[in-house]
């Protein structure tokens, strides 16, 4: 969607202004709260919420829609520009990924006229809203299922059966038992038999998914996360590499897109498709326009934690490669560090901030529009089992009104690891993501800028251009804990380049050397 937005000026502009080129101590954050962004929802930071560990407003212990409004403008201060919902629809789990009502909401949750006041309050803020759309499978409980146990059901072929006794050990593209014994056959589940995958060859079932998303475009929200993309039609182990499956899905996937698009245009669509390379990722952009990107992912955790560019430079040339020759449409590269289905960040990163900091430096001055998982701007430590990476969000130093209860936390992080702890610490995580959520913001070229990566010949540096075509910056990440210099080759930097963002106090750009503190982005105009 299209908002115009403001955003206050950051302290930190003002001192470069009078030509600090940063500010004293050792982490740089800004003194006035990002409150509104002049980012549009496309390019902005988008945040992921799981409502059930968010914030409680009817003392019953398990966050609500109402909780979501509540923290809107915690949300705003952190110079947020979209929220990701994670599911929120009626469903038998704690986590909603089985669906029994795309049409209603989990009282547990709310109403929706919760729903509805929930994204209004957001819009009003420049917040834009997405919902995960659920629609590969449906829970067992489904009446729809239930209905389609019967074998002369009105919604047997909704689902995909076999009266044959199928080969059970046949394995999905998720490596688990295909086929699960219905009341009268068996059915295709690739996420397990609780999880009935429904049958997108059947014309009804396209039809009343279109309807819907159209549904809740009605209500307000700015679009969806689309859960388990490809596997719409890859279903079978043997499915995975079959371009048969794969074109079958962009196609669906366009039909999607355009029966969406012809009442609400700037629908926002993005993708989970789990892949390894970019080149996997690269065909579904056409038809959604935006896909997370779990090689970068990957990559950018492994360069943090290593302190070593790696495979860096060239898996984003690779990765921008393949999308320029996947589609002839504007497109988003959805980037992330982790999500609701990996180990939290700071656990892989094994509780090492500076390493978590230049994770979300490289993230937050990168093409394409960076999710954040809630807590991770805090530190927020999580390991598998999946209901260990969706703990409480932490609020207050200690447990108060409003903090989830839905489950006890895995780990002890202390009070130091909390909103208000770290509000209060202009040091903390919290700041530095506030800081470079503030110059994406503040910044055209660091939104929606080129990138061309430039090669240092330092293994702990990494440097690329981004350009918007009205302003050019270069950004040079130290990953290392050691200082490091850098002297760009030949004419690369213009003779009155200066640095105009740092992250750490004593980053330098004299005589064509560059200066660099450990742990440390420097951003060079």
């Amino acid at each position: 969607m299209s908002r115009n937005r403001t955003f206050k000026p950051l302290a930190l502009f003002t001192a470069l202004a009078l030509g600090a080129g940063f500010l004293s101590g050792a982490h740089a954050v800004d003194a006035t709260p990002p409150s509104v962004s002049n980012t549009q929802p496309s390019s902005g930071v988008y945040y992921e919420i799981f409502v059930r560990a968010w914030y409680d407003t009817n003392g019953d212990g398990i966050g609500d829609l109402n909780g979501v409004t509540a923290k809107l403008d915690y949300l705003k201060s952190l110079g947020i520009s979209g929220i990701w919902l994670m599911p929120i629809n009626n469903s038998p789990s704690y986590h909603g990924y089985d669906i029994t009502d795309y049409y209603g909401i989990n009282p547990q949750y709310g109403t929706t006229a919760d729903m509805e006041h929930l994204v209004a309050e957001a819009h009003k803020r420049g917040i834009a809203v997405t919902m995960d759309m659920v629609i590969n499978h449906s829970a067992k409980e489904h009446p729809w299922f239930v209905d389609a146990q019967k074998p002369d059901g009105a919604h047997r072929d909704w689902y995909s059966w076999t009266s044959k006794q199928p080969d059970l050990k046949a394995i999905s593209a998720t490596d688990t038992p295909i086929w699960h014994a219905g009341n009268d056959g068996w059915y295709i589940g690739v996420f397990g038999g609780h999880m009935p995958d429904l049958n997108y060859d059947n014309p009804a079932v396209r039809a009343e998914m279109i309807k819907v998303g159209q549904y809740w475009l009605g209500k307000g929200v700015d679009g969806f996360r689309l859960d388990a993309a490809k596997h719409i039609y890859v279903d079978f182990k043997s499915d995975v590499h079959s371009a048969k499956a794969l074109e079958k899905n962009v196609a669906w996937w366009t039909e999607y897109h355009d029966a969406l698009a012809k009442t609400h245009p700037n629908v926002t669509l993005v993708g989970e498709v789990s892949a390894t390379s970019p080149k996997e990722l690269a065909p579904y952009l056409k038809p959604l326009g935006s896909i997370f990107d779990f090689p970068l992912a990957e990559q950018l955790i492994v360069s943090a934690k290593s302190e070593h560019a790696g495979q860096l430079g060239s898996l984003l040339k690779a990765t921008y490669d393949a999308y320029k020759v996947a589609g002839d449409t504007p497109h988003i590269d959805s980037t992330f560090l982790s999500n609701h289905d990996q180990e939290r960040v700071m656990s892989r990163l094994n509780g090492n901030v500076d390493h978590m900091r230049m994770a979300a430096a490289m993230l937050l001055t990168l093409p394409g529009r960076p999710y954040i998982y809630y807590g991770e701007e805090l530190g927020m430590e999580g390991k598998k089992p999946d209901e260990n990476l969706r703990e409480p969000m932490r609020w207050t130093r200690e447990a108060g009104p409003g903090e989830s209860r839905w489950k006890p936390s895995s780990v002890s992080q202390g009070q130091a690891v909390s909103v208000q702890a770290e509000q209060d610490d202009a040091t903390s995580l919290y700041n530095t993501y506030r800081t470079l959520i503030g110059w994406r913001a503040q910044n055209g070229a660091l939104r929606d800028g080129d990138l061309t990566v430039v090669a240092t010949g330092l293994p702990n540096v990494v440097a690329y251009w981004r350009n918007d075509g009205k302003q050019k910056l270069l950004v040079v990440h130290n990953l290392s804990g050691k200082s490091a210099v850098w002297k760009p080759k030949g004419d690369l930097l213009p003779k009155d380049a200066a640095v105009q963002l740092t992250t750490q106090a004593h980053a330098t750009l004299d005589h064509g050397h560059l200066q660099l503190p450990a742990y440390s982005t420097v951003v060079v105009r």
